[in-house]
């Protein structure tokens, strides 16, 4: 209940903001495109209600850097599994759904297809497990997953000094609106969730475009299943 109230409070707070200060021009009707992103941000919640859940570690509390350690694992294990939604034809047939919205806000934030919801929740469970994450941490990290996801989405235009300062550590708005381009070239870059920490690592971070000079969408040619696979760097 509390991820819920986090989640929509941080929704509300970024509406408003990206409607006082916006950082690109619209060129599709808010209206529309803002209830068409609600349907389908409702029908990817109900099909990820439906889908099994791991349990958590049910042992006793971890320690505050194992804590911190989970919280990573999880940011830096999702980081690649949005790469790997860029590079696999399957994966990108259902997450270029997410990319085709032709303006980028914070209702964005939830267009995503119901299929691209269900494997991640496959994903999510395999995190859990593997990874041995416990409740207090998963639950840690979604909160700031998501509202996270709704800022960096959100068409918020903060100081660009800001912007570029707080790129150095979390995904912002400028810095998705590159990932968000059509050009392909663009679109393989900046695939942080929240930590931007993992592009910085691997050398997929872009802060080179402007605003201006980038067309929201998807990229007009979609990954082969000859395309290279995501390097190691």
């Amino acid at each position: 209940m509390k991820t819920a109230a986090v989640t929509l409070g941080a929704f509300a707070i970024l509406a408003i903001a990206e409607t006082k200060r916006p950082l690109r021009k619209r060129v599709a009707a808010r209206g529309r495109r803002a209830a068409r992103n609600a349907v389908m941000g409702a029908s990817a919640a109900a099909v990820t209600a439906l889908m099994p859940h791991a349990s958590p570690n049910v042992a006793p509390p971890p320690s505050a850097a194992r804590r911190i350690l989970n919280v990573l694992l999880l940011d830096y294990t999702l980081w690649w599994w949005h790469r790997l939604n860029h590079h696999i034809p399957l994966l990108w047939a259902f997450h270029k759904v997410h990319h085709e919205d032709p303006d980028l806000d914070v209702s964005t934030g939830i267009r995503f297809h119901p299929g691209e919801m269900a494997l991640s929740a496959f994903f999510r469970a395999a995190q859990v497990r593997f990874l041995n994450i416990d409740e207090a941490s998963l639950i840690l990290w979604q909160r700031m997953l998501l509202v996270s996801i709704l800022f960096h989405h959100s068409n918020t235009r903060l100081p660009e000094r800001v912007d570029r300062a707080l790129a150095n550590v979390i995904a912002t708005p400028r810095m998705h609106g590159i990932h968000h381009s059509n050009r392909q070239e663009e679109t393989d870059s900046n695939f942080a969730s929240l930590f931007s920490w993992w592009d910085w690592m691997h050398g997929t971070m872009r802060l080179d475009r402007a605003q201006d000079a980038i067309t929201i969408g998807a990229p007009e040619s979609a990954p082969r299943p000859s395309d290279p696979r995501p390097s190691l760097r």
